[in-house]
């Protein structure tokens, strides 16, 4: 069952394409925090966007932009302004689609269902993890940070993956370097030790400070 987020202010709009998205059997959440809108996209991880131009706060070019930073989620706008330079601009922006107001309910099924098939019937879903605003893409392997994407070695990336897989708990120092072994990567605890202090120094440099805390002679957490 694909999960489908609806950003649309417009309240009978919205959930009039919810309903009928149900009947479908999609999962179909409508998005109700339009000065966060990524955090609501992250939280829900869908598969999907139905994005409306003409928001509160911050318009659906500036959200879409923001998406685009962190996830290759597939994207279709909606939107009464239906001129061919919004067009141009949403695509540009990293749109996907365009379906222009008023529409018919069975294009909108039309577009989500042929979307969706190009999408993950040639590539897997991106799987996103977010704690304290850092948000991992287990998908492509990438890491942000404050809307700023972190370079990140093979090891730091397998090690920052278990702590926010496992956020909120200490992670043992022999469960991270089994998780190391585990892709050929024969580190020892001092290896270990150099590319968490690299991580850390990666996160502050970003303006995150003690993500990663220390539990003295067992391991790791992050949260």
């Amino acid at each position: 069952m694909h999960r489908i987020l609806i950003i649309e202010d417009d309240d009978v709009i919205a959930r009039t394409m919810e309903k009928y998205l149900e009947t479908w059997g999609y999962k179909v959440r409508c998005a109700g925090d339009f000065s966060d809108v990524l955090s609501e996209y992250v939280a829900y991880d869908p598969q999907l966007i139905l994005l409306d131009i003409s928001l509160p706060f911050y318009n659906g070019y500036h959200w879409c932009r923001e998406i685009r930073n962190v996830s290759k989620v597939p994207i279709i706008f909606i939107s009464s302004a239906s001129e061919n330079m919004n067009i141009v601009m949403a695509m540009n922006m990293g749109g996907d689609d365009f379906i222009a107001k008023p529409f018919d309910l069975d294009v909108l099924i039309a577009k989500v269902q042929a979307l969706l098939r190009r999408t993950y019937d040639f590539a897997g879903h991106s799987h996103l993890i977010e704690c304290r605003g850092v948000i991992l893409n287990t998908a492509d392997a990438t890491l942000f940070c404050n809307e700023e994407k972190i370079e990140l070695t093979k090891n730091e990336y397998r090690i920052i993956q278990l702590l926010m897989e496992n956020r909120g708990r200490t992670v043992k120092r022999d469960a991270i370097m089994a998780r190391l072994w585990e892709n050929d990567s024969f580190v020892d605890e001092n290896a270990l030790t150099v590319s968490v202090t690299r991580l850390r120094r990666k996160l502050e440099a970003a303006g995150l400070f003690n993500f990663i805390s220390t539990k003295k002679g067992i391991g790791y957490q992050v949260g």
